[in-house]
């Protein structure tokens, strides 16, 4: 199951957070808007449930 983690302001940034969790060895999806628009459209992140204890240490070494 997988758990809705944060927002992101457009498709590159979300890119940008996929690319730190997975080398931190943390599978990411990133959720578009329903109808698909630009890569300038907001994004969603979801981490797998049991996950998100490991993506909130990730985001405290930034």
């Amino acid at each position: 199951m997988w758990v809705k983690f944060m927002d992101a302001p457009d498709g590159y940034a979300a890119e940008m957070w996929r690319e730190l969790f997975n080398q931190e060895a943390l599978a990411v999806r990133i959720v578009p808007p329903v109808q698909m628009g630009s890569m300038k459209e907001p994004r969603e992140i979801w981490v797998p449930d049991g996950k998100t204890h490991v993506a909130r240490e990730v985001l405290n070494k930034i």
